[in-house]
């Protein structure tokens, strides 16, 4: 591949504004930013006049091709970063098992395999299900060899993900010695699953039972527990999906008093609310993700984290079932949950809408600043899971992942024009103003317009740094 060079483009950075020129080597690093750069033979020129360039979006909470009890997500990692390439996003995060009873090092070794044909570079998270002498050396291993500096344990789901609060301690305390950062799904399991059977014993069995049984009181629990014991094992701390106002609260009061906590929220929790639960027959079983939608109220919350920090990050938690049974089977379909909502596979699409839905939301409504935008969808990202320089930023020798940008472009978002294997938008049929134009990854036009010009398996695997440093 030789160099490309982008020109007249309002390069926007977390921190700067600015209209300028870039030259990608054929490294696929960045090697010049500057004015009027002279066009030579040997560069693949694109004009980016009118158009925003932006660092390429990091979205760290994916789960491509991953098995969860009876399911398995619907997108292969070929389909799903194909999907996050047109969406503008060039580098994911994604999450790998640890076996039960088996070693995370297999968990990873496993999912190498699979991530094999991904379009844009990857990293990954392991998740956590036995916690003993032997996976504590493991996660130490992870971190100084292989790239993996955050490892996903879970305080919901007992008997298929759920840890005790001794494994999470213990989990934490390596982690943390390690230069290593702990990802936590907070919600009181163990309480869940008495209101889930409660609400079954009543014949309560549509898809709006799974937000009822899922009360926001108990992910402000659970927040406030795992921010405790972070606390004590004196190690970084990352909560994931965030939707709940009680949650944001603790998260606020820990950092208030320093300590190292983050978090992150979707664009679900941003844009819809429980009243969607109130859709006719099974259709609301589109919306069911963990934690659930919750009221405005905590809408309203989640906005004003994202504008006073408390909350660093805007992710997708992309995990993918489809609707219908067919082309792709039972095991990734929401039907599985036709006549019980505690059936349904929890997890929503939502990769390929990311960048646009919050640009269309934060800056068009909200009166969010580019720059914050950016730091949200990237470079805070990339900063908190060990990718900075790399990723997350425009720069000399940062890489060459850049996304064109129309921030005037109005338009619809359908589910039929994604590409993702997933038969339904959360957002079918809204009208967003701001739209991807062309993306880099590494200095190489992969989408431009609707023409897709990447390949399978061209995506790197990214080793990781320390993580948990937002700064």
């Amino acid at each position: 591949m030789g160099a490309t060079l982008i020109r007249n483009g309002r390069i926007v950075t977390a921190v700067d504004d600015y209209t300028a020129d870039i030259v990608v080597g054929a490294d696929g690093r960045i090697e010049t930013i500057g004015r009027n750069i002279p066009v030579t033979g040997d560069l693949e020129v694109h004009d980016a006049a009118g158009l925003l360039v932006l660092p390429g979006g990091v979205d760290v909470h994916t789960h491509l091709d991953w098995e969860f009890g009876p399911t398995r997500t619907v997108d292969t990692f070929e389909t799903g970063t194909k999907a996050a390439a047109f969406g503008g996003t060039t580098t994911l995060i994604d999450f790998c098992n640890q076996p039960r009873g088996g070693s995370p090092l297999q968990g990873l070794e496993e999912w190498h395999e699979r991530r094999a044909t991904a379009c844009v570079d990857v990293g990954a998270h392991l998740i956590m299900l036995d916690v003993n002498a032997q996976s504590l050396e493991d996660m130490k291993s992870l971190i100084r060899h292989e790239g993996v500096s955050t490892f996903k344990l879970f305080m919901a789901y007992p008997g298929v993900l759920m840890l005790d609060d001794g494994a999470i301690f213990k989990a934490m305390r390596v982690a943390g010695a390690n230069g290593g950062m702990t990802c936590v799904h907070a919600e009181n399991g163990q309480v869940i699953s008495v209101l889930v059977e409660e609400a079954l014993a009543q014949g309560l069995k549509g898809p709006r039972y799974h937000a009822t049984t899922r009360p926001t009181i108990l992910e402000g629990e659970a927040t406030h527990r795992a921010i405790r014991l972070a606390e004590l094992a004196r190690a970084p701390l990352y909560l994931v999906h965030l939707s709940a106002g009680e949650a944001l609260a603790a998260v606020t009061e820990a950092r208030d008093r320093g300590v190292p906590i983050h978090a992150e929220t979707c664009p679900h929790y941003l844009f819809l609310s429980e009243e969607d639960y109130e859709r006719p027959g099974f259709e609301s079983a589109k919306y069911v993700m963990t934690p659930p939608l919750r009221s405005h109220h905590h809408q309203h919350q989640l906005w004003r984290g994202l504008r006073t920090d408390d909350l660093q990050v805007v992710s997708t938690d992309h995990c993918p079932f489809c609707y219908g049974e067919e082309p792709y089977g039972m095991k990734s379909s929401k039907q599985q949950g036709i006549d019980d909502f505690s059936r349904i596979p929890n997890g929503a699409p939502g990769v390929e809408t990311r960048l646009p839905l919050l640009f269309d939301g934060a800056v068009g409504q909200q009166g969010m600043s580019i720059n914050r935008f950016v730091e949200i969808t990237s470079t805070a990202p990339a900063k908190l899971f060990g990718l900075f320089p790399r990723k997350g930023t425009v720069a000399v020798g940062s890489d060459g992942d850049l996304v064109l940008f129309d921030p005037g472009e109005q338009w619809v978002i359908r589910a039929a024009e994604h590409h993702s294997r997933v038969d339904y938008s959360l957002f079918e049929g809204r009208r967003v103003t701001g739209r991807v134009k062309k993306v880099f990854l590494r200095g190489q036009c992969i989408v431009d317009g609707a023409l897709w010009a990447g390949r399978p398996g061209m995506g790197q695997y990214l080793s990781r740094g320390a993580s948990g440093h937002a700064r």
